[in-house]
């Protein structure tokens, strides 16, 4: 079993990330990015400027957490990507999220509207 799956009922080791590192998750999710492509992302969703020393640590504590596989672009820029433990980390927490919104009648629904408009 990955550490990363859900053992009974929890968001595994998603429950152990901060909001700002869950975030960086969701934007790989999309497709692998360097550095600087994460950061204006994360300052677009902000709304303020992300400060390096705060991206970078965050990087390097996912990628040794095996969420985030880190490459080597040039010898300047390193591209970072989602591995399927990061995948699986971000799935457990929407479960996690999910399970405890769609407690009152429609807001399944309203989920599920919202998953249809981005087909």
């Amino acid at each position: 079993m990955s550490e990363a799956q859900t053992v009974d009922g929890t968001p595994g080791i998603a429950s152990e990330l901060t909001a700002f590192q869950r975030n960086i998750l969701t934007i790989l999710a999309e497709e692998a990015r360097y550095g600087l492509a994460i950061k204006r992302e994360l300052e677009s969703y902000y709304d303020s400027e992300v400060n390096h020393g705060r991206l970078y640590p965050n990087l390097d504590d996912l990628v040794e957490m095996g969420l985030v596989e880190k490459s080597e672009l040039d010898k300047r820029t390193n591209q970072y990507a989602l591995t399927d433990d990061g995948e699986q980390a971000l799935l457990d927490q929407f479960e996690w999220e999910f399970a405890r919104f769609c407690t009152e009648a429609g807001r399944a629904d309203s989920l599920r509207d919202l998953l249809d408009d981005l087909e």
